[in-house]
């Protein structure tokens, strides 16, 4: 095993420990250091950001692994929807977390980190999701799905623990692109 890949295992049990506890003590180096050990607040140099940085790219990989089983056999827009509705279930638990993590990247300081993790989210979504394009439409699907993500996020957080009106929302907005494209081809 390489030195990454053990830093990556490292990391991924520091955060897993970390959520339970983001709560009460934030996304912060005492936080971590309480819920995974003295050192490991080592594992994340750049501080709060990186801890959050550090738990999207987590959240990326687990959403992409637990919706890959239903995926086949749907089309393209409903396995866009699969996984971000796999991501905001498998968030669920940990709801405070991710507005915390969502304040800890709205700071001014860390606009550069807020759009990594961003782009990360999304590539991972249509990477997980099939898509292969290649062209200029990489960017604008990309592009159009931060919005229809990010929305829904923010309409997730502000409505605790309400499901399908947050799916309904999601529906929406993805209906809404789908109208958008659909006029673009015509007058195209």
């Amino acid at each position: 095993m390489s030195d990454s890949s053990t830093r990556q295992i490292a990391r991924d049990a520091a955060i897993h420990a970390l959520l339970p506890l983001v709560a009460q003590h934030g996304w912060t180096l005492p936080a971590v250091r309480l819920a995974a050990g003295s050192n490991a607040d080592l594992l994340f140099p750049g501080g709060p950001a990186e801890l959050v940085e550090a738990y999207i790219d987590l959240a990326d990989r687990e959403m992409a692994i637990a919706a890959a089983p239903v995926l086949a056999e749907q089309k393209l827009s409903r396995r866009v929807r699969t996984l971000i509705a796999t991501r905001l279930d498998q968030a669920e638990p940990h709801r405070e977390a991710v507005r915390r993590a969502a304040a800890v990247l709205a700071h001014p300081g860390n606009g550069l980190v807020a759009a990594r993790c961003t782009a990360r989210t999304v590539d991972a979504i249509w990477a997980a999701s099939g898509d292969t394009s290649a062209d200029f439409s990489w960017y604008t699907k990309r592009a159009i799905l931060a919005g229809v993500y990010g929305s829904t996020l923010f309409y997730w957080l502000s409505v605790a623990g309400d499901r399908e009106r947050t799916l309904a929302f999601l529906d929406r907005r993805l209906a809404g692109v789908a109208r958008l494209g659909k006029l673009r081809a015509r007058f195209a």
